[in-house]
């Protein structure tokens, strides 16, 4: 397995709370079992892997504004921790995510420059120094020790990856999961896949990539309100919903997103802060969605900090599993 960073380094945030979401799916209401999981609320984390950033990762010249890479430059060793608090999104590890009853994994992908040929990491902002093929086996080793669960993995970003590296990367994909892969098709239900012995929808954004693998789905629309403001955020989503929503798996994003302005603004703050500050709002307003088919209907909600003690213990992900219960009035 790839080397994540010591905790000496990463930020300072409370650990998760045990709690009883590692099975959910198996432990739905029958009559759930045979509605499309495009139709159910799953739980997701936005940008996943960033609970392995430190110090010591490199910045993206990609990701990150001009502004950022100069000082980085002229000033070394002073702009990273300021870039750090930013780009952390997550402090669960993958296999805590998935055992807190995340189902969505927001995972976005890069070759570093000058970086081994087939070393791929993850980024947002940093480049992550856990490697793409360990992630996705300790994914696979998770599923195989929960049967009944069903995970939606977005492939995403391809930072500097070509269409070589695409092939290696979709070879790896399929030798990690093999028939835990289900191929491109009507979206399933519960019921189906586990009569398949399928658990893993795999979304590529690379276009190219999923003309030539069965195995692949096309990107996941993810809404993104690009908003630092609770209120503004949900009332992008609010626009979004009033449009209707798409015929598959679709995302609706809660997480608050920082500009260069925002934090030259706010120099002691970070993004753990920002999103403590909007979660009661952003709470509520999930709280009151309804899965479904109709054109107004939740599917995926994906949020940063995910299970997180600072965050209620776990309640987001629970509060979106619980929508659940909606469908069984219908």
């Amino acid at each position: 397995m790839g080397q994540e960073s010591s905790s000496s380094s990463r930020p300072s945030l409370p650990r998760p709370a045990k709690n009883g979401n590692a099975d959910w799916m198996s432990a739905l209401h029958p009559r759930l079992r045979d509605i499309p999981l495009h139709h159910l609320a799953i739980p997701g984390s936005h940008d996943t892997m960033t609970y392995s950033l430190d110090r010591t990762c490199p910045i993206s010249p990609t990701e990150s504004p001009w502004t950022l890479q100069f000082v980085a430059k002229v000033l070394p060793g002073i702009i990273e921790p300021t870039v750090l608090k930013w780009s952390v999104t997550q402090v669960l590890t993958v296999t805590e995510q998935l055992d807190a009853g995340v189902r969505y994994l927001d995972l976005r992908i890069a070759h570093m420059p000058h970086g081994p040929e087939k070393n791929l990491h993850f980024v947002h902002m940093m480049y992550t120094a856990v490697l793409v093929e360990d992630t996705l086996t300790e994914i696979s080793e998770w599923l195989e020790s929960h049967p009944r669960e069903v995970v939606i993995l977005a492939c995403r970003n391809f930072e500097d990856i070509t269409q070589d590296l695409h092939e290696y990367l979709v070879t790896c994909i399929k030798n990690i999961f093999g028939d835990m892969l289900c191929p491109r098709g009507e979206v399933p239900t519960l019921h189906q896949l586990w009569e398949q012995g399928q658990q893993v929808l795999l979304s590529y954004e690379d276009e190219a990539s999923v003309s030539r693998h069965q195995e692949l789905w096309p990107s996941v629309p993810y809404w993104w309100g690009d908003e630092v403001e609770p209120e503004k955020l949900i009332s992008y989503l609010e626009h979004r919903k009033s449009c209707g929503r798409p015929d598959g798996v679709f995302v609706m994003g809660i997480n608050l997103t920082e500009n260069l302005w925002y934090i030259l603004e706010h120099p002691s703050q970070s993004l753990r802060d920002l999103t403590l500050s909007g979660l009661p709002r952003l709470g509520a307003w999930v709280r009151e969605q309804s899965p479904g088919p109709g054109p107004r209907c939740a599917n995926i909600i994906a949020g940063d900090f995910i299970g997180a003690d600072f965050l209620g213990a776990d309640t987001f992900v629970s509060d979106v599993i619980r929508l659940n219960e909606k469908l069984l009035d219908c």
